[in-house]
């Protein structure tokens, strides 16, 4: 009904969205709001303490940036349902970042925290630089499947850092197999209580999924390991915890840094702008199509831009869309952005109050619910259904998850947007064609490959071409033409290309035209064009193709070249007069 939703048309007068999304807000909705806050702050919590350590960053900087984004993206975010937060994924990538950025120098925790709000910040500069440019398209740069095969070898990486805090070994090793090479290397060393302590709360996870427990899994969790821990003094019997978290809220501030480390910076924020933005779309779009409702990527482009400033200036790190959260929203029942603000509130609250218990928190009970969240990423069901629709997608997919797990996470999201580039290429190299021709007592053109009862046009070749004529597809697309010229038209009759499904036209593409024309030219077949759009004619009129092939050769219509060719047929077949004695 429209009535349970605030009216959009009303926001136009605000220039904030939030003010725009409170807009006729009702007081029935305020219980569903403050309800769906505590629910997303609680789910939240865990993965805010647990997600840090996979970037090698302490609790607090996941807490910092599970508070100010939310306030940032309710304040500009379009979306009323969208919740922003740390994510594995981003997270790793981050990982990897660091890494590159601090490498060959003794970076101390401070460093790491720093140079990790300067990459947060990187983002959301970017994210805001590619909105003022309309640049919301790059969120499709990386498709699903790409994603989809990305995100899968980014668990398996997540997967393989869990090694340490489930054994308590101290993992040295990079990579899939080395990491596994030094575990049964060290086996004898496992710390057998630490083990048990992580496969238990990981069984406890996948026990409250199957049960459908009313306390989201990694709640309970958290509740139950640091109960355990407090009662049975988990530190003193050498399993790790936490450890002290500041009991304070973060003052906003710039982060320090060297000037030499701008270009690694730069270049390191672009990698996760990029995956960060395309698996927060995936996010938005797959929730606005549950709930009804448009999404507009250079719109959200300003929430991830302002979610993502605000954890830079508070001492957290890159966020994007969470998609737990955001179901646990959607769930529930929120209705407007009140739900991140109470999130927020309800966040900054725990960070004052409960650092005690937040202190005793297992360290392998975080690593389960890591392991918990990477499984989670691999989406078995989207790869079935890739390799029964499309083998070729199947394939870039694979090739997307073999890079983090091969060549490690940051060289990862190279591999993802090379197979792009190299999808992309595919599709524009080799743009499909058919022969058309006739029906007898119908009008119109028909491929003849299809429709049962079609017939070649006597005389004239009709050839259509399905994509853009282009500089890296124009020697194929001759090749092409050529072969059906000696294949089909005989001597004498006329090659006509179907230019209807032909958007745009370069200066290499029109050249290849011109050689076309005369080398069939030679062989007594002549070149026509029919049905061009006004950007592709007006191209050729330039570049002074259109005249070479002849006004008579260049058709508004497929059915004026079929009457044309007709006429010429008719024409020819005419007895000669006899000449007078």
């Amino acid at each position: 009904m429209s009535g349970d939703r605030p009216p959009v048309s009303q926001g136009r007068r605000w220039r904030l969205p939030l003010l725009a999304g409170l807009a006729g807000y009702r007081p029935a909705w305020l219980k569903e709001d403050i309800s769906a806050g505590l629910a997303v702050a609680a789910v939240g919590l865990p993965s805010a303490i647990a997600y840090p350590a996979i970037a090698g960053l302490p609790p607090e900087t996941g807490i910092y940036a599970s508070i100010w984004p939310l306030v940032a993206y309710a304040l500009l975010g379009p979306s009323r349902q969208l919740i922003v937060g740390p994510d594995a994924a981003t997270v790793t990538i981050l990982a990897a970042v660091l890494s590159n950025v601090l490498a060959g120098g003794a970076a101390t925790p401070a460093d790491r925290v720093g140079v990790a709000a300067a990459l947060a910040l990187g983002v959301g500069l970017l994210c805001l630089l590619a909105r003022a440019l309309r640049l919301g398209m790059l969120a499709s740069f990386l498709s699903r499947p790409i994603l989809t095969g990305f995100f899968a070898g980014v668990s398996v990486s997540i997967l393989i850092g869990q090694i340490d805090r489930f054994t308590g070994l101290d993992i040295s090793a990079d990579g899939l197999v080395a990491p596994i090479v030094e575990l049964f290397r060290e086996a004898h060393a496992i710390h057998v209580p630490t083990l048990v302590l992580g496969f238990v709360m990981f069984a406890l996870l996948l026990l409250a999924k199957r049960l459908r427990s009313p306390i989201p899994g990694p709640v309970l969790v958290i509740i139950v390991s640091a109960l355990l821990s407090y009662l049975f003094d988990f530190a003193g019997r050498g399993i790790a915890v936490v450890g002290d978290v500041p009991a304070a809220l973060p003052s906003l501030s710039l982060p320090r840094i060297s000037m030499s480390m701008l270009p690694a910076l730069l270049l390191g924020s672009g990698a996760i702008f990029l995956v960060c933005f395309g698996s927060g779309i995936v996010t938005a779009r797959s929730f606005a199509v549950r709930g009804g409702y448009a999404v507009d990527p250079n719109r959200e482009l300003t929430g991830f831009g302002a979610a993502n400033i605000a954890a830079g200036l508070c001492g957290g790190f890159a966020v994007s869309a969470s998609d737990s959260r955001t179901a646990v929203n959607a769930t529930i029942g929120g209705r407007t952005q009140l739900v991140s603000l109470i999130a927020a509130s309800t966040l900054g609250l725990a960070l004052l109050l409960l650092t005690g218990a937040l202190a005793v928190i297992p360290i392998p009970a975080l690593g389960a619910i890591l392991a918990a969240t990477a499984l989670s990423l691999i989406d078995l069901t989207e790869l079935r259904t890739l390799w029964r629709i499309s083998r070729a997608e199947f394939v870039f997919a694979l090739i997307a998850m073999w890079g983090p797990i091969g060549l490690g996470v940051l060289n990862g999201v190279v591999i993802a947007i090379g197979a792009t580039l190299v999808y992309l290429m595919q599709k524009l190299m080799y743009p499909r064609d058919a022969l058309l021709g006739r029906i007898p007592g119908r009008e119109g053109f028909y491929k003849l490959h299809r429709f049962q009862g079609s017939q070649p046009v006597p005389g004239m070749t009709v050839c259509l071409i399905q994509g853009s004529l282009l500089f890296c597809n124009s020697d194929y697309v001759k090749s092409r033409l050529e072969r059906i010229a000696r294949e089909q038209a005989g001597d004498g009759t006329w090659l006509v290309v179907d230019a209807s499904a032909i958007p745009q036209l370069d200066s290499s593409a029109a050249a290849m035209l011109d050689e076309l024309r005369s080398e069939l030219a030679a062989t007594n077949v002549t070149l026509g064009l029919a049905e061009m759009h006004a950007d592709v004619r007006a191209l050729l009129d330039r570049a002074g193709v259109s005249a070479r092939i002849g006004s008579g050769m260049i058709f508004a219509s497929l059915e004026d070249a079929y009457l044309a060719r007709t006429h010429v047929r008719q024409r020819s077949a005419r007895p000669e007069p006899p000449e007078p004695a």
